[in-house]
């Protein structure tokens, strides 16, 4: 393809949504006061932007820092002004929600790539998880109303209780919470971080669980 062909197939999509993705791999987001984001996930940016975030465990945005055993974390930061915000994170697929008032969703920390500050979160960790797996194991709970977008490695598949899943390959879950159970007669045989040691049960009626076909420990 010539120059021309390029610039144009490749374009900025022209949408009135606020949530807009470019393509599997690259969210754009329209900014008009402010935008809750992965830290580290800008690739690029238009208009007059501010990007801020903190290394305190306080609480608002900050909150949202998963605390590991190893005192690691992967903060957030707020993108504040008027512009477009271009997101991504390692290549991996990009999932935009819409969340209604009665609707809220639990997300693997490492999954979170994007949510609007009209949306209520509340982070919490697993505590029979988080010291067993590397950078411990945050879950953010998302309320409605407002957008999010979550990524995944691969496509997901979403699954009716009751179901167990590998932790590592658990990206979210709605209605639903888990109960984690290790299998003791696999302990001499995997690694500490294996999800055939360890499984995150869902019971119950009604809800959904969200796996991806990769462990991201």
């Amino acid at each position: 393809m010539d120059v021309s062909q390029f610039t144009s197939e490749h374009g900025p999509t022209d949408s009135d949504e606020q949530f807009q993705l470019e393509n599997k791999y690259l969210l754009d987001v329209a900014v008009d006061g402010s935008v809750v984001a992965k830290a580290g996930s800008m690739v690029a940016f238009t208009g007059d932007l501010s990007f801020t975030g903190s290394a305190s465990a306080g609480g608002g945005i900050t909150g949202f820092l998963k605390e590991a055993a190893t005192g690691e974390g992967t903060p957030v930061m707020t993108v504040g002004g008027h512009g477009d915000v271009y997101l991504a994170d390692q290549q991996k697929k990009i999932q935009v929600l819409h969340l209604g008032a009665d609707d809220a969703i639990t997300v693997n920390g490492e999954d979170v790539l994007a949510f609007e500050d009209r949306v209520k979160y509340e982070i919490s960790t697993i505590d029979s998880l988080a010291g067993s797996f590397a950078g411990g194991f945050t879950n953010v709970y998302l309320e409605g109303p407002g957008t999010v977008a979550i990524t995944t490695h691969g496509d997901p598949v979403v699954l009716e209780p009751p179901v167990s899943t590998d932790p590592s390959a658990t990206v979210a879950w709605s209605g639903v919470s888990p109960d984690v159970k290790m299998n003791t007669n696999l302990s001499d045989m995997v690694g500490q971080e294996s999800g055939e040691r360890f499984q995150m049960n869902f019971d119950g009626a009604g809800g959904f669980v969200a796996v991806q076909p990769h462990e991201e420990l």
